[in-house]
């Protein structure tokens, strides 16, 4: 399945369990940045938003986010919950202990967060299927090969009872864009960022994967600076 799409597939640096956790904190400071200013919270928000609509008031959503990273979104959708008055509880789940610990420290003073330690490919061994509203997964699958990508979001099928893909469009606007924002930052921001959009997804990759998965009633939207979400249901 990896013939599918034309994404390259080199690491990115992050993802190194040895890499020095101030160069991981350097790495994670641009993503905070990018996700607030350039809409990719936003953009989830937006989902959630119409996820939500016609739900009663007082309802909790409940939500896992995979590829949690330093907890920014998680973050971010319990900010949305106090705006919209509605009790959130999010499991935010990566498998990196320094990302782990980095995002440990950021929620210290959140209660509807808890953090878990967990390959996403297991989950279903660790949660019971339908245990979530929402099952979120953003700038997380680009990492993965194709195979990869459809295990996953065939298990965020299986967890929730939507699904919301928030991440990278690949194209040559795209690839310019990151080079331009990244000059300047520090070594590891430039490689990852210019990886990460490489690795990233044509629209038509990205519904293409959806569909493999399973997803029904697929909504995708292109966002300024790169971004796109798909959504979807069980």
């Amino acid at each position: 399945m990896r013939g599918l799409t034309d994404r390259t597939f080199e690491p990115e640096r992050m993802d190194d369990p040895a890499i020095p956790r101030a160069e991981l904190e350097e790495a994670f400071r641009f993503i905070r940045r990018v996700n607030r200013r350039l809409g990719g919270a936003k953009a989830l928000l937006q989902a959630l938003d119409r996820i939500t609509r016609g739900w009663p008031r007082g309802r909790e959503l409940s939500m896992i986010d995979l590829g949690a990273g330093c907890a920014d979104i998680p973050l971010a959708v319990a900010a949305w919950a106090d705006r919209r008055r509605r009790p959130v509880r999010i499991v935010a789940v990566d498998n990196h202990e320094k990302t782990l610990a980095i995002a440990r420290d950021a929620v210290a003073s959140e209660p509807r967060i808890t953090l878990a330690e967990a390959d996403a490919r297991r989950l279903l061994d660790i949660f019971d299927p339908g245990a979530f509203d929402v099952a979120h997964a953003g700038m997380f699958l680009h990492h993965l090969a194709d195979i990869e990508v459809v295990t996953v979001l065939r298990i965020m099928q299986r967890l929730a009872r939507a699904v919301v893909w928030n991440d990278l469009t690949r194209d040559a606007v795209s690839k310019l864009g990151v080079r331009l924002l990244t000059i300047g930052t520090p070594a590891v921001v430039r490689h990852d960022a210019i990886v990460s959009v490489a690795k990233g997804f044509t629209r038509r990759e990205a519904i293409d994967l959806a569909k493999r998965a399973g997803l029904e009633q697929i909504e995708y939207r292109r966002y300024l600076f790169g971004r796109f979400v798909v959504v979807g249901s069980a």
